[in-house]
């Protein structure tokens, strides 16, 4: 996850996160989450670019709607992403003791 970008992190926090993952369910999951229009052109490249590093399966939805699933790739990594980050919130000297399950 490392190599990814916050938005793309973002996008694959949505495609977990909702029922139904199609293109404009996740915009609209976004354009709540960052509180401005999230475009086309912004999204849609970022989700090819998942695609083709093996992070989002791209399907078929119906003739019109192509739907995103996470691969079993993208879930390992969440899991090595959510490690990391508990270990840096419970470990951390900034008076940030949290431990997060």
């Amino acid at each position: 996850m490392n190599g990814l970008t916050a938005f793309q992190r973002d996008i694959l926090y949505v495609i977990t996160g909702i029922e139904e993952p199609y293109g404009l369910a996740i915009k609209d999951e976004l354009d709540g989450y960052y509180e401005t229009e999230i475009n086309h052109g912004r999204l849609y490249p970022n989700l090819d670019a998942l695609v083709e590093q093996g992070l989002v399966e791209k399907g078929k939805l119906d003739d019109r709607t192509n739907r995103y699933t996470l691969t079993s790739q993208a879930r390992r990594l969440f899991g090595e992403r959510r490690d990391w980050e508990n270990e840096r919130i419970s470990g951390g000297t900034n008076g940030l003791n949290v431990l997060i399950e």
